[in-house]
């Protein structure tokens, strides 16, 4: 959790995302004063390295074939310890479905035209809106988390999280966005073409703003 905010902390606010991932302030500013060990470092490393061996094999790597790759890098390192990583992660081979943690644009349901792909200028606070989703590893598995940006402040007015990406995560968090700021009159809220952003609820929603 703390990592995450720490590498996000020049995109959102601090408060915010500790608000919503459910840690305190204080927490956060403690383990980032705290000096890592050098084993707490290592480990840190091989998680990222081991993770990104395993999206570039598009995750069809397991444990035998990561330690082959990191080893041929020069890394040392057992088995047993990648094992125990991918673990961590929550992630294994993937050889026969494949399963993509992102939105589905492949869906039938209707979609609006790109707006934002046309010209035109941020008037003021409420005018523009971005919605998205993005997926995070904590201790419990991955977690979704989406969002609704004020495009002229570039603030997190809206947010959700869940173990699922459905359409009442971003539901939840578009509702939000417009209990904490009030839409104007031809607000343009723009999203990616997932099924969730296309679900007739949420398309009815955001039209009544």
């Amino acid at each position: 959790m703390y990592r995450f905010i720490e590498e996000h902390r020049h995109e959102f606010r601090v408060i915010k995302m500790c608000e919503v991932l459910g840690v305190s302030k204080s927490g956060y500013y403690g383990w980032k004063n705290r000096k890592p060990s050098k084993r707490t470092i290592r480990h840190d490393v091989l998680k990222k390295h081991i993770y990104q061996i395993y999206i570039q094999s598009q995750k069809r790597y397991g444990s035998p074939k990561i330690t082959q790759v990191l080893r041929s890098k020069g890394c040392t390192v057992t088995q047993r310890t990648v094992s125990k990583i991918m673990n961590e992660l929550g992630i294994k081979s993937i050889t026969k479905k494949k399963y993509k943690a992102t939105t589905n644009s492949k869906h039938q349901l209707p979609v609006y035209p790109n707006i934002l792909n046309q010209s035109f200028k941020v008037s003021g606070l409420g005018s523009v809106w971005v919605a998205d989703i993005t997926y995070i590893y904590t201790r419990e598995g991955w977690l979704y988390l989406a969002t609704v940006m004020d495009l002229f402040s570039r603030r997190i007015i809206g947010w959700s999280m869940s173990s699922r990406m459905t359409k009442d995560l971003v539901l939840s968090a578009f509702r939000k966005a417009c209990t904490i700021q009030e839409p104007r009159k031809g607000l343009i809220h723009h999203s990616d073409r997932g099924s969730q952003y296309a679900s007739i609820e949420y398309q009815r929603i955001s039209d009544i703003t």
